[in-house]
């Protein structure tokens, strides 16, 4: 009976020290395991805008149209004849005494070819003329002088509202310096009473 007993402490014992030794050991874990990185979406192309919202195409600008050739300044040589010819059409335009307003006959020798000479005038703006008034030898030298400026201003209003550019008229007065007549008559005297049309010479 004692070595019955003695067994069983033995058994108890070994039992006590298998579940001891059991304890002790730890059973590993398994971890789970890291969760997959999600896959990297695809690079998704931009929508194409509908045409309405799209943005309209920057026109391209056009060059700027290249200047006209320069005009020319002063008629060539054919031209000059023309003009020279109309002045000569042209007659002087006279005036009663002591007067500075256009009678009908002066107003009739101004109107001859005045159109066409204005038309060619346009065409050369440094090409010029000069309106010269006359007086007769009767009053004094410095009346005389103003009396022609008048006359020669009158003249070249008229000119003007004719179609003559009033920047290519120069006006001036000689008085009575530059007779076409030197007898004391009436006669004579009606015709230095007058307004004169001289072409300026272009420079060299």
């Amino acid at each position: 009976m004692k070595r019955t007993e003695e067994l069983a402490l033995v058994a108890i014992a070994a039992v006590s020290l298998l579940i001891a030794a059991c304890a002790k050991r730890q059973i590993p874990t398994m971890e789970p395991p890291p969760p997959e990185a999600p896959a990297a979406a695809a690079p998704t192309a931009p929508a194409t805008p509908p045409l309405a919202s799209r943005p309209a195409p920057t026109p391209t600008p056009e060059p700027p149209p290249e200047p006209p050739p320069p005009a020319a300044t002063y008629p060539p040589a054919s031209t000059r004849a023309r003009i020279d010819q109309l002045l000569a059409h042209i007659e002087d335009a006279y005036f009663d005494y002591d007067r500075a307003t256009l009678r009908p006959d002066a107003i009739k020798a101004l109107q001859s070819d005045a159109n066409e000479l204005g038309d060619i005038l346009k065409n050369y703006p440094a090409f010029r003329l000069t309106v010269e008034g006359h007086c007769d030898e009767r009053g004094s030298a410095e009346y005389n002088v103003a009396l022609g400026a008048q006359r020669a201003s009158a003249a070249k209003d008229f000119l003007v509202q004719s179609g003559i550019p009033s920047a290519q008229l120069d006006v001036t007065s000689y008085g009575n310096e530059r007779p076409v007549c030197t007898e004391h008559t009436e006669a004579c005297w009606q015709r230095n009473r007058r307004v004169h049309f001289v072409a300026i010479a272009p420079p060299n």
